[in-house]
């Protein structure tokens, strides 16, 4: 029964290998088609990643539109060293590295997000809140209650840079160890040395909310009480 079950996943594995094969052929042939699906796929997931590891969030659309550029411009460069998605990742991560290097440097001014940033298609000011708006939902925004992820988004921008990205890919995108250190460059132990840090960093941040969410429902019953 075991062998018959590794023989189903090594079945799985190829078949998932000769898709992407195809479709990496399709992307270095310039389909459109396949483009297309591939942005479908994988603009939702690179969006939210580059809005963890950056400090400004408002960024993310330009650096996410910018990181499919360098996509469909490097496909042909592409010799499958790695997968597609983590090569696709390791670009996402690359931009967002760039733009904190940026940011670092020029401390740019904030800008309000009610101001515009161009024209709808209707004609109408568009403002930077409106082009901030996720349709979708990532499994980890759906169980997390909003005010807590509001707590864990914060949290997370203060974390390192190195430990912040294994922690999202890790423990928000569900990727394996051996993918993370494909996406990053580094070997198994580092990664799983980096989350662990990572943790320890995101445990400490949260420690101050965690304790104050469990101390209100005994304020709560004090005050009904008396």
């Amino acid at each position: 029964m075991q062998a018959g079950t590794a023989v189903g996943n090594l079945a799985s594995v190829v078949g998932i290998r000769s898709e992407e094969t195809a479709l990496i052929v399709q992307l270095k042939a310039g389909s459109e088609e396949a483009f297309a699906w591939l942005i479908a796929t994988y603009h939702q997931p690179i969006y939210s990643l580059i809005a963890r590891t950056i400090p400004a969030g408002s960024d993310a659309a330009d650096i996410t539109q910018e990181v499919f550029v360098k996509v469909y411009r490097g496909i042909s460069g592409f010799h499958g060293d790695a997968s597609l998605r983590t090569w696709i990742y390791r670009i996402a991560l690359h931009e967002a590295l760039n733009q904190r290097r940026w940011w670092t440097r020029h401390r740019r001014q904030e800008v309000t997000i009610e101001a515009e940033a161009g024209e709808s298609r209707e004609g109408q000011p568009l403002l930077i809140r409106d082009t901030l708006v996720d349709e979708h939902e990532s499994p980890f925004d759906m169980a997390a209650h909003s005010e807590m992820r509001e707590h864990i988004e914060a949290a997370l921008r203060e974390i390192p840079q190195a430990f912040r990205a294994v922690v999202v890919l890790r423990d928000l995108e569900g990727f394996a160890y051996e993918e993370i250190a494909e996406i990053l460059n580094v070997n198994l132990g580092t990664v799983k040395s980096r989350l662990m840090r990572g943790r320890a960093h995101l445990k400490a941040q949260l420690a101050p909310y965690v304790a104050d969410q469990r101390r209100q429902p005994s304020s709560r019953l004090a005050s009904e009480e008396a």
